[in-house]
């Protein structure tokens, strides 16, 4: 039997029995991303989690995508240690929006997946990840996903005491990191202040095997080396990040309103080897490549392509409640000046991306009427884009949108019935070449569940929502050699429609559960970049083109507590998710193939044990010169420690990733075939509440 069927096999047994992890132990959690009208985890009619507390902690990392990539239907794009953002569902880039306390990240994330997301995981305090329609709240740059990162840098309550502090450091052996982060929020009477910063610094990270993939290696015609399969490090792999926020807010009876200013900066390498070189360079000079052998690995940072990373934000959040029709208002608000410079070596700047942009959005929640209730709000946004210097494939512009949202709830006995509509405008400037183009975009959904018994809860929605292409992919054209590619926009690209259906059912009995999702999603003019067998100044040309599409998958996952062993709590969860996507013409490149994750944990008031096996199955569905990943067998362990009563705010944490030192490509990676995972990582960290 193969070892893919060997993995799905097993998973398909297990997981009848156990359920999403995360729903059992915050099942009576707010989530607040997917609707203006706040409801718990529970209550989610489909393809929502939340990823907080100690499984947070477990999963912490130093880009927001690695952090999220085993969540239910996330995987990452894993451009190196420095720039790694969600994949949800296949979805990625636009599709995809990243939220920091429900405002865009604004920065330039989207555009390339070398660009690292402007936001710092080691403050979250929650992570919502939103799948499916309940996603009209953010726009059509959120028709995949929204990923909302919830951190403490406005506040929105009174602190349990009149000061709170919380400071962690931690360590990792496969890139001799180091990392260290502190808040503090201090109550002077109604007025709440909030002080918090990250520093980070790793070095190039270990990896199991040679940096080409075997796959690679026989494309190029050569042959696979005899020390293919010896440890050495991840050329250019280092990142050096720091952040810094404060904030202040006004805490009443009846809400909040509060201010802050943050500062995010990044210095980190661009792994893989595309060819910065400048042109007429031979990529494969021996001698060159001896000479930098020969340096320290300090010296061999320097000497790669790097990014450094600049963002100065400021933010607005307001929640207020009244009497009479209207319960309460919201206000969010952010602006952000965001600028990274793409280094070809020390002092040579190549390319500099620079995006200034705001985002408003105002909310009116009515008072409940009998079973119904009802939320309405719009939305501002603008980002001005420009890109100069070698790398500058795409010309500057300017992107304005205009929303306006509402969302219904109606109980009936039982049954829970929700809907909600989207009118949005969008203008996308080329500001090089006073070009415009102007798409009116329309989106509804409609969805409800009902409890079949006081254990089984079934529940589905149906939508149809517009997106309209971005800059990128009407305009861009130019060479990318951070993904390799010659980049051709088409500015006659028309809005991509996309009508679906979601269903989930979800059976929750004692201390076991399990949730089915299942989805399924056809696209009318859906756009993505596809190759074209052309060449230009020696890069492979990708076309952005519009072709009807198709998506369909599973997601199942559970949690069962079994048994117990003293003062242990033992349970076991597990997880299975699945995406296929294709169009009229082929198969789409970068979709993550099918997976499992399955976990045993005991549980004690001080001590938790974790271990847990990933299992990611080769991928064969092919798009057109895409090459094949193999599968491969991750091992993992975990162990926290909780001080005794008396010092019980202290956590001690350590735990081994990828005990096995396996090689493993993730598919969704442009650089897959050149830069696997980390190899065995060991991990230490401690943290305390003051």
């Amino acid at each position: 039997m193969s070892r893919f069927a060997s993995g799905l096999l097993a998973s398909v047994f297990l997981v009848p029995s156990i359920a999403i992890a995360q729903d059992s132990k915050d099942e009576d959690v707010i989530i607040v991303t997917a609707s203006p009208l706040e409801r718990s985890i529970d209550e989610a009619i489909t393809g929502q989690s939340i990823l907080a507390g100690d499984a947070l902690q477990d999963r912490l990392s130093g880009t927001i995508g690695e952090t999220l990539k085993l969540e239910p239907g996330v995987s990452s794009t894993s451009f190196g240690a420095g720039a790694s953002r969600p994949i949800i569902r296949g979805q990625g880039g636009d599709r995809v929006r990243v939220l920091t306390n429900g405002v865009g990240s604004i920065d330039a994330s989207s555009a390339s997946p070398d660009h690292a997301v402007a936001v710092e995981p080691a403050q979250a305090e929650r992570i919502e990840v939103v799948r499916g329609a309940a996603l009209l709240r953010y726009g059509s740059s959120g028709s995949g996903g929204i990923v909302n990162v919830i951190d403490g840098r406005i506040p929105r309550d009174m602190p349990d005491g009149n000061t709170d502090a919380t400071v962690r450091i931690g360590a990792s052996s496969v890139d001799a990191g180091a990392e260290g982060a502190a808040s503090i929020d201090q109550r002077f009477g109604n007025l709440v202040f909030h002080l918090d910063g990250t520093y980070r610094r790793s070095e190039n990270y270990n990896i199991p095997v040679e940096g080409e993939s075997r796959a690679q290696l026989a494309e190029e015609g050569e042959e696979i080396p005899d020390d293919f399969d010896e440890n050495r490090k991840l050329d250019n792999s280092f990142v050096d990040s720091s952040s810094l926020s404060g904030g202040v807010s006004y805490v009443g009876d009846r809400g909040f309103f509060g201010v802050a200013i943050n500062n995010f900066n990044s210095t980190y390498g661009v792994p893989g080897g595309h060819g910065h070189e400048e042109e007429g360079h031979d990529h494969d000079d021996e001698d060159h490549d001896e000479e930098e052998h020969e340096e320290g690995e300090e010296e061999e940072e320097e000497e790669g392509v790097f990014i450094k990373l600049d963002q100065t934000r400021y933010d607005v959040n307001a929640g207020w409640e009244f009497d009479g029709l209207i319960e309460k208002v919201q206000l969010f608000g952010g602006y952000a000046d965001y600028k990274h410079t793409e280094f070809e070596g020390p002092g040579e700047v190549g390319t500099v991306f620079t995006n200034e942009g705001y985002e408003v959005r105002a909310e009116v929640i009515q008072a409940e009427r009998g079973n119904w209730r009802a939320a309405h709000g719009v939305q501002l946004r603008e980002r001005d884009f420009s890109a100069v210097g070698e790398e500058a494939f795409v010309p500057p512009s300017l992107t304005q949108t205009i929303g306006a949202y509402t969302f219904h709830e109606f109980e009936l006995g039982n049954i829970h019935l929700e809907g909600a509509a989207r009118y949005e405008s969008t203008l996308q400037k080329n500001s090089a070449l006073a070009d415009k183009r102007k798409f009116d975009l329309f989106s509804v959904s409609g969805g409800g569940d009902v409890h079949l018994t006081d254990a089984v809860r079934i529940g589905g929605t149906v939508f149809r929502t517009e997106r309209a292409p971005t800059t990128e992919e009407l305009f861009s054209n130019g060479p990318h050699l951070a993904t390799n590619q010659f980049e051709l926009g088409d500015a006659s690209l028309d809005k991509e429609v996309a009508t679906g259906v979601e269903a989930a059912i979800r059976h929750r009995e004692g201390n076991h559960n399990v949730t089915l999702n299942l989805f399924y999603t056809d696209y009318s003019d859906y756009i993505f970049e596809a190759e074209t067998a052309d060449e230009e100044d020696g890069l492979p040309v990708f076309q952005f083109v519009a072709d009807d599409a198709e998506f369909y998958g599973l997601e199942v996952a559970g949690q069962s507590q079994f048994a117990s062993a003293g003062k242990f709590d033992l349970s076991a969860d597990a997880l299975v998710e699945y995406v296929r996507a294709k169009t009229d013409s082929g198969n789409l490149p970068r979709i993550p193939p099918l997976s499992t994750l399955v976990g045993l944990e005991a549980e004690s008031d001080r001590l938790t044990l974790r271990g847990e096996w990933e299992y990611v199955a080769e991928a064969n569905d092919l798009a057109a010169f895409e090459l094949p990943t193999d599968d491969y067998n991750l091992v993992n362990a975990f162990v926290t420690w909780k001080a005794p009563v008396g010092a019980q705010d202290v956590a001690l944490r350590f735990s081994v990733l990828n005990i096995l030192d396996t090689e493993a490509r993730q598919h969704t990676s442009f650089l897959k075939d050149l830069v696997p995972q980390p190899g065995r990582n060991v991990r230490f960290s401690i943290t305390a509440k003051l």
